[in-house]
Parts: C-alpha cells; sequence; structure tokens
C-alpha cells in the first residue's frame, strides 16, 4: 500500500500559488532555490516547451537543493506561468514602457495563458502543461496608462494577474481559472495524487 504524505515543499515565491494550494488544504513547506533557475528563451524555443522546460528545471533544482541541505524528503512542486499571443512570450515588464507595450497588445485580443506543473519525489517526476484562452476588451490609452501606473504589472507574466485588478479588462476565459491565476488545480491534484499526497 502506498505511503500517505501529508505535506510537500513549494518551490515557487508566488504568493497566488500558495493561496492556491491552501485552497484546497495542501500542506506546504517553501523551497526556494539556493541558485536562480536560467528564465530566457532559447532561439526557436516554442512557448509550450519553455514552460515546460523552466519549470522541469525549477523541480529538478529544488530536490537538489533538498538533498543538499539534507531536508526531509518530501515531493517538490513547482510552476512556471507564460502569457502568449501571436505565438510570442510575454514575460513579466521590467519598467512602465515595456507594460504598455503589453497591455496594447492583449487589448481587445485573445491571448493564451500557460502553466507548466512539475512535482518531483524519489526517481520520479509527473508533469502536466495547461493552457486557456483568455479575451480582453478593448483597452483605451488612459486606461493602459491608468493600470501601468500602479504596481500591479511588474511581477507578473504578460503585465497582469486574473485575481488582480485587471480582471475588469477580462471578457471571457475558456480553460482553468485557478491555471490562469498561476497552478490549475485539478491537474495539480492529478500530480499530487501520482505523488502519494494526500488531498481530501
Amino acid at each position: 500500500m502506498k505511503q500517505t504524505i501529508k505535506k510537500i515543499y513549494l518551490a515557487s515565491k508566488s504568493p497566488r500559488r500558495r493561496e492556491l494550494l491552501r485552497q484546497v488544504g495542501v500542506e506546504f513547506e517553501l523551497l526556494l532555490n539556493d541558485n536562480e533557475v536560467n528564465e530566457e528563451v532559447l532561439p526557436g524555443e516554442a512557448p509550450h516547451d519553455y514552460v515546460a522546460r523552466v519549470t522541469r528545471n525549477k523541480a529538478e533544482h529544488a530536490c537538489e537543493t533538498m538533498l543538499r541541505r539534507q531536508l526531509p524528503l518530501r515531493p517538490v512542486l513547482a510552476a512556471d506561468t507564460t502569457v502568449v499571443i501571436d505565438t510570442a512570450i510575454l514575460g513579466k515588464p521590467a519598467d512602465m514602457h515595456e507594460a504598455v507595450q503589453m497591455m496594447r497588445r492583449l487589448s481587445g485580443r485573445t491571448h493564451q495563458v500557460l502553466t507548466s506543473v512539475a512535482v518531483a519525489f524519489g526517481a520520479e517526476m509527473w508533469q502536466i502543461t495547461q493552457s486557456s484562452d483568455v479575451v480582453f476588451a478593448p483597452l483605451s490609452e488612459q486606461t493602459i496608462a491608468a493600470y501601468c501606473d500602479t504596481p500591479e504589472p511588474y511581477d507578473k507574466a504578460g503585465g497582469y494577474g486574473i485575481q488582480g485588478p485587471a480582471a475588469i479588462f477580462i471578457t471571457n476565459i475558456s480553460g482553468s481559472y485557478s491555471g490562469i491565476a498561476g497552478l490549475p488545480l485539478f491537474e495539480t491534484a492529478q500530480l499530487l495524487q501520482k505523488a502519494g499526497v494526500h488531498i481530501l
């Protein structure tokens, strides 16, 4: 009989992912990597491949950190979210100019939000990448400027979070709300159960 595991390590700085795990009652401890994962897009790398690679690397680095620090052995959960429009990956805007450019690009358009999740435990790793479509209403220059003058765009892929003020820009979503927020809970639960983590 498979051992039931109560607690995992979360290899993510995202407060949204913490909130989502708490929402479904998953106990976790933060495990931030000793070394930062390279999140640069490789030449010719497709968005799906990019987000999956970064997530896998985060999980692998966190497992190495767990072993190096001689921490109790637990499943490690890592995730990465990216926003894609016209096959172009939109990262976190570095400044107001970049944030404005992103909002102009998303205005009145449909884009994709990809979130990849990996759970590593022992010699095994389980991974899935979830994709959702998000439709933005047309945004006026005044609205874009006012939004980009807040702190909201600057720590989020694509310059927005669905759980923040930008929710008023979104006319329709197709996919997973929690996936757009940073952790698709249905898929995450499936992976954690494969690793022996008790959820419900």
